[in-house]
This record gives structure tokens, sequence and C-alpha cells, in this order.
């Protein structure tokens, strides 16, 4: 493959959610021109093998603030990008068996509370007034906010593809980024399997591969790649409104518009992204075991298909957002754990902000890449990382 240019003005790693949408808000400012690479196809990342869901509750106040943006753009995503991701704004529920899971969710709602959106401190009876055949007996309590919801990833990524595409963006998939050129100490270019190209910007929105990227450009980072597994069952009728999510061990799963269930669970796989990204049988065995343990109904459910995808983890849970002092013209929208997609729309704005030298609005203490390098970080703000 061969570029269209020798010479761009910003050049972004990684042709996912959070790479388009700071395209697009780059291209819409007119810092053109603008190139995207990405070493797979389109939705072939994170952002095609998630479950689609997007919650505003979170245990810090400045995540609660960009998913509650981030949830005000795919609402008029349709409107704006003329593609339907079929957000459905059926709520978030998280489900606590112990009243030390209870104590944290409620911390976590009263501080959704705080900043204005109507969470909810559920019973075990009211539970299961919203989840039919749910196996109560073990719940002590839990919290719900109705303007969560769940969306189709798919359409939302093709959307925004379409966008850049129109806004003159060049978007080049199946080339893989192979490393930064530098000059007087900052970057002066991207090398990738295609060949080099000239750029005094270079974005790291590689996902999974991020940290990979990152110490390819000589920046030792403290991403990790970790892989998650997911599933889709066959149709059932329409029952489920909410995403369910259970604290004592991460099972989340929704039923989508075609009435099929499709969740997940956390089970130890190897770190890195050197053993790529194949399904398990023992995710298999113990997604099934946990779903039917909550929800008794729905043993002998077929699945019908199942895949694995990579977080992009940090320390602290929170993602790493900004120019990176060590190298000028190096600038981070990765770290998003599994919640990318969630949080895209609001973050990629401040990436945008980062590259055309604004102020991002964000406090560097919570976001920006030196924060890992500061004497006395605080460890893990943001542990909320379920569902």
């Amino acid at each position: 493959m061969t570029l269209g240019r020798s010479s761009y003005r910003t050049a972004i790693v990684g042709g996912g959610i959070v790479g388009l949408f700071t395209a697009y808000h780059l291209a819409k400012a007119g810092a053109g021109p603008i190139l995207i690479v990405d070493r797979g196809f389109l939705s072939g990342g994170a952002s095609g093998r998630n479950g689609g869901g997007v919650r505003q509750q979170w245990e810090t106040r400045a995540t609660v603030r960009l998913a509650r943006e981030a949830v005000a753009v795919y609402r008029r995503f349709g409107r704006e990008f003329g593609y339907n991701p079929w957000f459905r704004q059926s709520g978030y529920l998280f489900v606590a068996e112990s009243s030390t899971e209870l104590a944290r969710l409620t911390t976590v709602h009263d501080l959704v509370r705080s900043e204005g959106l109507g969470s909810e401190l559920l019973k075990p009876d009211a539970i299961a007034a919203k989840v039919p055949g749910i196996a109560s007996g073990s719940l002590v309590g839990g919290t719900y906010l109705r303007s969560d919801g769940v969306l189709y990833p798919f359409p939302a990524i093709w959307g925004v593809y379409e966008a850049v595409r129109a806004l003159g963006v060049e978007v080049a998939f199946g080339v893989d980024a192979v490393g930064v050129e530098t000059k007087d100490g900052r970057v002066a270019g991207l090398r990738t399997s295609a060949g080099s190209v000239v750029t005094p910007t270079v974005v790291n929105a590689a996902g999974g591969w991020s940290g990979d990227f990152s110490r390819r450009a000589g920046l030792a980072v403290p991403n990790v790649a970790t892989r998650h597994e997911i599933l889709a069952t066959e149709s059932l009728k329409p029952f489920l409104d909410p995403m369910v999510v259970r604290v004592s061990d991460g099972l989340y799963f929704s039923q989508t518009v075609h009435g099929e269930i499709v969740g997940g669970l956390t089970i130890p796989h190897p770190s890195g992204t050197a053993s790529g990204l194949p399904s398990s049988s023992e995710f298999l065995r113990r997604m099934a075991r946990a779903l039917v343990k909550l929800l008794p109904g729905l043993a002998g459910l077929g699945v019908l298909r199942a895949w694995s995808g990579f977080y992009d983890d940090t320390p602290d849970g929170l993602p790493v957002i900004g120019e990176d002092p060590r190298l000028p013209g190096f600038v981070h929208a990765n770290g998003f754990g599994g919640h990318g997609f969630m949080l895209a729309p609001a973050s990629s704005a401040r990436v945008a902000r980062a590259v055309l030298g604004e102020p991002t609005g964000l406090d560097p203490a919570l976001f920006a890449p030196a924060r890992f390098s500061a004497p006395g970080a605080a460890a893990a703000p943001e542990r909320l990382q379920l569902g």
C-alpha cells in the first residue's frame, strides 16, 4: 500500500473509535492534512469487540463528567453522523453481594448524584423487579442509573469513519506503525510498514497496542494489554432492559434489540499482545456458570459466538491524554482500559486540543502522561473497571 502524501500535520496511530473521533475533531477545526494508520481493519480492534456499554457511574468525578458528555454525543449521534448506533438508555444496574461491595457502590452513588445524575440505591426486591428471574437471594442491594445504556458499536464506528473521510482525512488500514522519527528532541515523522512520512505530531490511539507503540518510540510507559473475553447467545424474547454488572466477579451482560444476551467475565490471561486474541473454553465454562447462577432461567441457552479483545490498562485505572513531555509532538490518547468506547467522544476532544496546543481542561494529576513519573503519585483513583 502507498500512502497518499509524504507529509501530514498530524498522524494518528489507531483507527478505532478514539483515533477516528480525534481525527474528526481536528478535521472540523481545519487542522489537516491528517493521516490515520491502523495495523488491522475497520472495527478489528477493541472498538469492534466490546459489549457496547456506555455508563456514567464511576468512582472519579472527572470520569463521570467525561462520561456524561459522551452520553450527550451518543444521544445526538444519528443527527450528526447519519448513522443510528441504536443507543438505548435503559440503564446500568450494579449489584452487590456483600456489605463491603454495597458500601463501595453507595460511595459511587453519592458522587454520581452530586454531579446531577439520577442514581438510585436499590434493595434486592427492587432489583428483582428490574431483572425478571434474577436470583436475588444472594444480593444485598445495588445502584441503578437510568440514563446509562448500551449501543451497537459498528454503526458508531462506521459513522465517524465516513465523516472523517468526507472531511479529507486519509485512513490507511493494514498499515503498521513501526516507529517515530525525531529531530532536535521532538517528533519529526512516523515510520510505517508503507513507508515514512513527515509530521510534527503523532497521536498514539492504538488501544491495546498503545504500550507497544510508545515503547517503539523509545518511551517507557506503564500501559499493559490484558485480554478479555465476551460472548453472545441465541435470541430470547426481550425481558431485560438494563446492563447488569455484578461487583464480586465483574460479570456483565445485557440483551440486544435482537434478543441475544451479550456479556463477559474477567478471567486471568497472560498480559501483552503476543498471545493474540483467541477464545478459551475456560471462559465459556466460567461465564456459563456465573450467568446461570444469577439468572437460572438461562440454563440450556445456546452460545452463538465468543471472541476476545484487549483492554489497555494503566496502574491508576485512568486514561493517558496529552503530550508526552519526554518527546514533544508525541500525544497520548490511550490507557482507557475496556472503556474507550464509553469515553471516546469526550476524551478525543481533549486529545485534539492537546494536538492544537490548547488547554485540555483535564487535571494533569489524573490524566497527563507525566503523572506516572511524578513522586508520590496517587494509587488507583479509579477502580470501577467493570462492564
